[in-house]
């Protein structure tokens, strides 16, 4: 079918561009290129990746309606878990709900490298995940309550 071998070369380049190698399992892609975003690793790789469709402020992060998070999916068969290019970013997440876990693309025009917002994020949002985030795809403000 020539719809699927499309697909297939598609995603073949997306990995190249990435330096990406898929192994053990296949994980699918998910477009945040138009989110702005942040990201936080320690020195083992672990960490998590916030992103929202509002610029990332103190205002937001702080009122938690509109910001999403996923731990950074540490797997021994993948090299490596943060796959940075010229122009965009691939994330390996696991949004720790129905064991999902996403290669989220992002925009690095749109990434958020202030340390301090990254810290005031931890700051409010640790408590109520074990390494923030747990559960990306509820607006953190519902889970405040």
């Amino acid at each position: 079918m020539e719809l699927l071998t499309k697909y297939f070369d598609l995603q073949k380049q997306i990995y190249e561009y990435f330096g990406y190698v898929e192994d053990w399992r296949a994980i699918p892609l998910d477009d945040k290129t138009d989110a702005h975003w942040m990201l936080s690793q320690d020195a083992t790789g672990s960490g998590w990746v916030a992103w929202s469709e509002k610029p990332l402020s103190a205002d937001v992060v702080e009122a938690g309606e509109e910001i999403y998070s996923a731990e950074i999916y540490t797997q021994r068969f993948l090299p490596k878990w943060v796959y940075r290019a010229d122009e965009y970013t691939m994330v390996c997440a696991d949004t720790r709900t129905d064991g999902n876990k996403f290669l989220m693309v992002f925009a690095n025009d749109k990434e958020c490298s202030d340390k301090a917002l990254k810290e005031l994020y931890a700051e409010c949002w640790a408590g109520v995940q074990p390494t923030p985030p747990q559960q990306p795809n509820l607006i953190h403000q519902e889970i405040r309550k």
